[in-house]
């Protein structure tokens, strides 16, 4: 069996900076020196590629155009590689590997997010652990001789999360991100252990990509007070073709008027509404509490138990295909690629 073959695709952020030793400024990490800034990686019997996307961007300049380019350039070389791992700014990751899952659709290899708190070039830094690990787990193979990951995840500080399950909880520890309501995919001690029984399999025999992504799409958060009538401009259907509200609890509203009446008027108009719990932890269930019935007496869609990150992404998936809306629907309601319980 041949050496895994892997592509490290570097977008920007913390981890691909180094300092010059001239100047003490940060400046972007050069691919060509791989080796001498983590020369771990020798040690792996690995084929090692890099390549970088452009100039590199902080991940809050993140655009759904980004995430195509990353999906383009994962798709336009599925055939000649094993695994890839992408480094990534960490504030806007957790969208970007969201998205990743919905756009690679029959994914059967692993897609590993990973970046830094600190950069790479600092002695303190986390950057070095994190991409030699992503590295071996995008290399990774089962007994069978498949890839033992066949999915997008995101590696940080020892733990691998389904890329689109994850959140960044931290901008200062190490522990950046967690998984709230889905159980790690792997844990990096001694071992790295694979949690096999949690791995998500596609059914899809070819890699489909899906790039047309709509940005038409509104988040909505509930709070005490809320100046509801400032939300109008949100449900002008001619602007906003989606929306997504982040709620109560379990999916609980205020009761207001002008609210009810917009949200009417946006779905007689052929609107979409998705609605998720603003709790780190738990799931929307309309119907449990008397002020979950305003979302169920307007037939809103309950986004279970889903990341905002991966609701708002999901919805911008759904809304770029070319279909009905009564499909729109019923895929928003579905279980894609592990993204819902």
């Amino acid at each position: 069996m041949e050496n895994p073959k892997v592509l490290i695709i570097y977008t920007g952020g913390t981890i691909g900076m180094i300092n010059d030793p001239e100047t003490g400024v940060l400046k972007p990490f050069d691919f060509e020196h791989l080796y001498k800034s983590v020369p771990e990686l020798k040690q792996f019997a690995y084929t090692l590629e890099a390549i970088s996307l452009g100039e590199p961007i902080d991940s809050s300049e993140m655009q759904p155009s980004n995430w195509a380019d990353i999906a383009k350039t994962i798709f336009d070389n599925y055939v000649k590689y094993d695994g890839f791992v992408v480094l990534h700014g960490s504030d806007t990751m957790a969208y970007t590997s969201s998205a990743l899952s919905f756009m690679l659709q029959g994914l059967r290899k692993p897609v590993i997010l990973t970046g830094s708190q600190l950069p790479i070039g600092q002695i303190r830094t986390d950057g070095k652990e994190n991409i030699i690990t992503s590295v071996e787990i995008a290399g990774m193979r089962n007994e069978l001789g498949e890839p033992a990951v066949q999915e997008v995840a995101l590696y940080f500080e020892y733990s691998l999360y389904r890329g689109n399950r994850a959140k960044k909880i931290s901008s200062e520890h190490f522990e950046a991100f967690a998984s709230p309501n889905f159980r790690n995919l792997a844990e990096a001690g001694v071992n790295i252990e694979i949690i096999e029984h949690v791995l998500y399999k596609t059914e899809q025999e070819e890699l489909v990509l899906n790039t047309n992504f709509s940005e038409e799409i509104a988040l909505i958060k509930l709070y005490p007070g809320m100046p509801v009538k400032a939300l109008k401009s949100l449900f002008n259907f001619d602007l906003v073709k989606g929306i997504l509200i982040e709620s109560y609890g379990s999916g609980n509203s205020f009761t207001n008027a002008d609210f009810a009446k917009m949200v009417g008027d946006f779905i007689n108009q052929g609107g979409i509404i998705l609605n998720i719990t603003q709790c780190v932890t738990g799931k929307v269930a309309h119907g449990k509490y008397e002020t979950s019935k305003f979302f169920t007496d307007f037939n809103i869609i309950s986004g279970e138990d889903m990341t905002s990150e991966a609701a708002l992404t999901k919805m911008m998936y759904i809304l770029g295909q070319d279909t009905s809306r009564t499909e729109k629907i019923e895929q928003l309601s579905k279980n894609l690629c592990g993204e819902l319980t």
